[in-house]
């Protein structure tokens, strides 16, 4: 409908407004009707009464009243023709009443003014539905506008109760492992290895790894009284070399180094049965070595396995010495005795720093291998046993 601006709503209650008003019009309208008729009703039944006097011979000009306007106009004289024409007259306005109370109630209904649709302008019920088309439209996008969300809503929902889950039970196993690393010992690393009997089945195994290094520090504590030879401490076995890095003392032979099946001895013995703190330093740079027993050193030399870096991701046996990577052990080269602290750097400490460790001065744990708890399983009936190595060592001393 021309001249109707704004949002469909607006435009409906203009149309509403601009209908009461019609109605109130054709109200008036009815309501003038209705007054008309009353009058010529009256004047009807003053006629009536006029025509019985007429039969009697008295017939007047009929008028409003005395020097008022003449609304019938001059009637006939003849009393049945007035009667008659006054009827029709009045028949034709109370049909004209009729029809517009009919179209009023087709418009107007007094409880609460609703409007009839059928009783619109054809151009305005096409206006309408053209209104409620859009209103119906936009209702069905907002709809699935809603649905989607809500769909979005519950995936995004879903995935971070998952992500939550995951979060919880990834702490949860963290805390266990924790637990459980720190339930038999004071601290994590507070705990010794007991190798007690010579066989190919006791043995721990290191968890974690080495990268490649091109230069190392391992350092231990060891308390053997073998005879011959302690045995095997540790083994560093990778594919396609059992003796990537081993220290071993067996039968009457002396310590020794291997790294890459080249051997250098050390010169020193530690079969006493007493606590003593092992360094060995390496770099693949001209192969150069040292030897620390108890902080102090004892040993150095070079050309041992040469610009040879040392390869990454074997295995790392304590107590047996490795004949294929991660087995085939041979019970005379095994270790007896006990062992704690053993930690691998990626570096050559300074000669302070192990003095330090081995005074029990410093607390240095491995930056590659560090001694703890849960980075260390036993097997074949080695066990793990609480043990703070300085405290114990002076009780030998």
């Amino acid at each position: 409908m021309p001249g109707f601006t704004g949002y469909p709503e607006e435009e409906l209650r203009v149309t509403v407004i601009q209908l009461r008003e019609t109605v109130l019009q054709q109200k008036e309208t009815i309501g003038n009707q209705k007054e008309t008729i009353r009058e010529l009703t009256a004047k009807l039944t003053r006629c009536e009464s006029l025509a019985e006097d007429g039969k009697h011979g008295s017939w007047k000009k009929l008028s409003g009243k005395p020097g008022g306007k003449d609304t019938m106009g001059d009637l006939p004289r003849d009393p049945g023709q007035v009667i008659d024409q006054l009827s029709r007259t009045m028949q034709t306005l109370k049909d004209r009443l009729e029809n517009l109370e009919v179209r009023a109630g087709h418009v107007v209904k007094t409880a609460g003014s609703n409007v009839s649709y059928s009783a619109l302008p054809s151009d305005l019920r096409e206006m309408l539905q053209r209104r409620l088309g859009d209103l119906e439209h936009q209702l069905l996008n907002k709809v699935a506008e809603l649905e989607d969300e809500k769909s979005l809503l519950h995936n995004e929902s879903a995935a971070h109760r998952h992500r939550t889950e995951s979060a919880l039970s990834a702490l949860l196993e963290r805390v266990s492992e924790l637990e459980k690393g720190s339930s038999a010992f004071k601290s994590p690393d507070d705990f010794k290895v007991s190798l007690p009997l010579r066989t190919n089945y006791l043995y721990g195994k290191i968890k974690k790894t080495l990268p490649e290094l091109f230069s190392f520090t391992i350092c231990m504590w060891l308390k053997s009284s073998a005879s011959p030879g302690i045995g095997t401490p540790f083994s560093y076995a990778v594919q396609g070399q059992a003796n990537e890095i081993v220290l071993i003392e067996w039968g009457n032979h002396p310590i020794e180094l291997l790294i890459n099946d080249k051997v250098a001895q050390l010169p020193f013995s530690i079969g006493d049965g007493k606590w003593h703190h092992v360094c060995i330093t390496w770099t693949t740079r001209d192969g150069m070595w040292e030897a620390y027993l108890d902080g102090i050193k004892l040993g150095s030399g070079e050309n041992l396995a040469p610009w040879h870096p040392i390869k990454p991701n074997g295995i790392l046996i304590l107590g047996q010495e490795q004949d294929t990577v991660g087995g085939r052990f041979d019970a005379t080269q095994a270790f007896v005795g006990e062992l704690s602290q053993f930690n691998i750097w990626d570096r050559v400490l300074k000669s302070e720093d192990i003095v330090n460790i081995a005074n029990c001065s410093t607390n240095m744990p491995g930056n590659i291998i560090p001694w703890a708890d849960n980075n260390v399983d036993v097997f074949g009936g080695a066990t793990k046993l609480p043990l703070e190595p300085c405290e114990e060592r002076l009780i030998d001393l």
